[in-house]
């Protein structure tokens, strides 16, 4: 227990006293429930040699630069509302250093872990190494000995705690309390009988000061109580909620600064710890505003200068609860072992209640420390949307080069266990930035591209044709191509005609540029081997041979080679293939499921052996039948027939996605085409859509075309999207391009030359007049996902014709059409 002439349980000049009983460590009506059970002992010396200094004393907080804390328990991970709230006080933090130069503003980490029992230090670096991936560094803190407001562990500080309870007591602010746990329960059971909120009676308040001397003789147990000034209130001007009052006196009651064990509260810590750490500002979950009253009358009776306080609202799961663990992964190391970057999270974290006053969704993070500003801080719940976070990752992705992810996509695919331990050659370095590069355009995270690396090495065709499921393979089947295609690839295998990578440059279909004519002799300048090509002029050639073109050749060729029905570019999946079953490859071809090419076409001899006969070739076309008899009788039945036939069901009645009216696609011209100066593969456009002033528009055709291609040209922009900075850029809509299945072809969806700028593209049979066929908002296009959603159904027709559901993209000249035939519009 604590007894005699000192407060506290802690440094010299305490007598040891006896151990406190049960009831004494309990002994208060209000809840304690963020009091911790115990708080360490100091050795650090006698409580005199404590100086107590407030930092801000006699000094307007609001001219002072900012020192702003992160103050977590160690007691697990860093969740997504801890890193929030980190990341909040360190935008602060950096923007005050960058405006006051030399001065004292800092971010500082303070530990609080007086809650022994549930406290680790594994905890702790657990929690410093998740911010430390963050990138958010701190001036001061816990591994920083010599930092001068220090220590910087709450457990470290009891001396600190005990010194400042005793001057209270001196001042006449706070007192000890010797109530027993009996009395107090007698106490609350005989409020509650009254009607009265339970709260501490001031039986100690006022009392004796000879009776108090005799229970202190006697080694009583007591706790030690903030003495409410009488009338009181608190107020507080909160950057985010506004003005928050409360009556204290009404309220709390006189409360505990020290358990009777002479463990301090959690609100007796933190206000002395703000005020001698010199905080001049508090970014904090909204949940710890009640506490801001007890802190408060703490530091109004220390005299030193309350910090400006900012109490952000909770965030919430999709299912409008508290994000936990039952929504996915929240802590941040298992977002960094999923895949995500630092910067990325950072950018979403600050969007969850904040945003700049513009439409702007990605930032880099020096542009959201000079744009942030705790004003701008929303009260509302923000609701925790992974798939958000997934595309504000992939964004961030694209801004980065091949080089820069790769050694994050090898992280992952040692997670995952795609690579031999200890290998570390030029193959590794190969094979990674091979599977990045295949997945760059597509992943979310740097974990999807050693995923794709493991569905590229797999191979999805079933053993038999009754194994494959119900779909889009097997109705492709049935059409009569995929044999004859699968026979002639077999073919051409065992020969050795069909193209191969070229070992000795494994990485060159991922480097080099497709896009330049094909050369008939498979020869790129002189003598120069490309994979790529060859391939292409063999596909070719086996188009020629087989009377099947487009779809019906590629899908098929697709299918058999890689047992899938789309994904990325073929060589590239072939050449990645290549590496992957050389001698001496990096990869473990048990964990990543290899099938090497040789066993693909012994999977494919099995398969085409178990198509039905019907199956095997094209479906023939009918002989035309001789004769005029013959010829009435066959034009009187094709009559009756269509007569009795039921009209075509319209794609559109079995539709039930967005309309195609929330769309504002509009004709446009591009004015002017410049490269961007950081991005490779970004065009930055000035378009004409009819508007006072052109729009600014990103686009990523640097790949597929040149200035000379753009500049001047009508196109189709899709207008109502929200403008987007694409690394550093403000890009306000999208100019839609037609892409063939492997994406390796990309051209421009183009209305009729006589197609006026600034009209909008409608679709026959389909009003846009009206209210009903008004565009969508960009706010709502951009939260309903209304393009994603439509654009599945946006293709171009086998003659290249711009279509939704069957009906073509019309202008007041005609329809819009890409060189591309059966292609997707994006």
């Amino acid at each position: 227990g604590r007894g005699g002439g000192k407060v506290g349980g802690g440094g010299g000049g305490c007598p040891p006293r006896s151990p406190p009983s049960p009831t004494a460590l309990s002994a208060t009506v209000e809840s304690d429930a963020e009091v911790t059970t115990d708080a360490g002992r100091s050795d650090d010396g006698d409580d005199d040699d404590v100086e107590i200094v407030f930092p801000l004393a006699g000094r307007k907080v609001e001219d002072c630069p900012p020192r702003m804390r992160f103050a977590p328990s160690p007691t697990g991970s860093l969740h997504v509302g801890g890193a929030r709230t980190a990341l909040y006080n360190w935008l602060v933090a950096k923007k005050g250093q960058l405006d006051f130069p030399g001065e004292d503003g800092a971010f500082l980490l303070r530990v609080e872990d007086t809650d022994l029992a549930r406290s680790t230090r594994e905890s702790e670096e657990s929690v410093l190494s998740d911010l430390r991936w963050l990138g958010l560094d701190w001036d001061e803190g816990p591994d920083m000995p010599g930092a001068k407001y220090g220590p910087y562990r709450q457990s470290e500080r009891s001396s600190l705690y005990s010194k400042i309870a005793e001057r209270l007591i001196d001042e006449g602010k706070a007192y000890p309390c010797f109530c027993t746990q009996e009395e107090l329960d007698e106490m609350k059971a005989r409020q509650e009988a009254e009607g009265i909120p339970p709260r501490y009676d001031g039986t100690w308040r006022d009392a004796d000061p000879e009776k108090v001397a005799e229970k202190m003789a006697e080694g009583a147990p007591f706790t030690v109580r903030f003495k409410v000034p009488p009338g009181s209130r608190v107020v507080i001007d909160d950057a985010v909620r506004g003005t928050v009052s409360w009556d204290a006196e009404s309220t709390v009651g006189d409360f505990i600064l020290l358990r009777s064990s002479g463990v301090p509260v959690y609100n007796f810590c933190v206000a002395v710890d703000d005020a001698s750490m010199g905080v001049t500002t508090v970014v904090r979950a909204e949940e710890h505003l009640t506490n801001t009253l007890r802190q408060g009358l703490i530091l109004d009776a220390l005299g030193a200068p309350r910090p400006r306080y900012a109490h952000c609202s909770l965030i919430l799961g999709e299912d409008k609860q508290k994000l936990s663990k039952r929504h996915g992964a929240t802590s941040c190391n298992q977002f960094r072992l999923d895949g995500f970057l630092p910067d990325a999270m950072i950018n979403y974290l600050a969007l969850l209640g904040w945003n700049d006053g513009t439409d702007n969704e990605i930032f880099a993070r020096d542009e959201l420390i000079e744009a942030f500003a705790v004003d701008r801080v929303v009260k509302s719940p923000s609701i925790f949307d992974m798939d958000k976070l997934r595309w504000v990752n992939s964004q961030h992705l694209k801004m980065k080069s091949i080089e820069e992810v790769a050694d994050l996509v090898r992280e992952q695919m040692n997670m995952v266990g795609l690579l031999n331990e200890g290998d570390e050659g030029i193959e590794v370095r190969n094979f990674v930035f091979a599977a990045t590069a295949l997945a760059k355009q597509m992943m979310e995270t740097t974990k999807d591209a050693a995923l794709n690396a493991q569905t590229v090495l797999g191979y999805g065709l079933p053993d038999t044709f009754d194994a494959l499921p119900d779909g889009e393979a097997k109705e492709m089947i049935k059409g009569g191509n995929f044999y004859p295609i699968a026979q002639t690839l077999i073919g051409d295998f065992e020969s050795d005609a069909l193209p191969k990578p070229d070992p000795a440059d494994p990485l060159a279909p991922f480097l080099e540029d497709i896009s330049k004519p094909i050369v008939e002799d498979n020869q790129v300048g002189g003598n120069a081997y490309s994979y790529p090509k060859a391939y292409k002029v063999h596909m070719k050639s086996m188009s020629k041979a087989l009377g099947v073109k487009g779809k019906h050749l590629f899908h098929p060729l697709r299918l058999a080679l890689t047992g899938e029905m789309s994904g990325q570019d073929v060589t590239k999946q072939m050449a990645l293939i290549a590496m992957a079953s050389t001698e001496g490859t990096p990869v473990n071809s048990d964990a990543a499921g290899l099938v090497t090419m040789e066993q693909r076409i012994e999977k494919l001899k099995v398969f085409c052996d178990s198509i039905p006969e019907e199956f095997r070739a094209p479906k023939a076309k009918e002989e035309k039948k001789k004769g005029g008899e013959e010829k009435a009788d066959a034009t009187a039945a094709a009559q009756a027939a269509a007569a009795a036939a039921p009209v075509a069901a319209d794609p559109l009645d079995s539709y039930d996605g967005p309309p195609i009216t929330a769309l504002d696609i509009r004709v446009g011209r591009v004015t002017r085409v410049w490269e961007h100066e950081e991005a490779d593969k970004l065009f930055c456009e000035e378009v004409d859509v009819g508007e006072d002033e052109p729009r600014t528009i990103a686009s990523g055709l640097r790949p597929y075309m040149s200035k000379e291609d753009i500049e001047g040209r009508l196109v189709l922009v899709l207008c109502n999207l929200k403008t987007r900075k694409m690394v550093g850029f403000p890009s306000h809509g999208m100019v839609l391009c037609a892409s063939n299945a492997d994406h390796t072809e990309v051209k421009f969806v183009s209305p009729p030359v006589d197609a006026k700028v600034g009209e909008r593209v409608t679709v026959p049979g389909i009003s846009f007049e009206g209210e009903d066929g008004a565009p969508y908002a960009e706010n709502k296009v951009g939260k309903k996902k209304v393009f994603e959603k439509l654009a599945p159904h946006l293709v171009t027709d086998d003659n290249g014709t711009a279509e939704f559901m069957g009906r073509p993209f019309l202008t007041s000249a005609g329809v819009c059409t890409s060189p591309i035939p059966g292609g997707n519009v994006a």
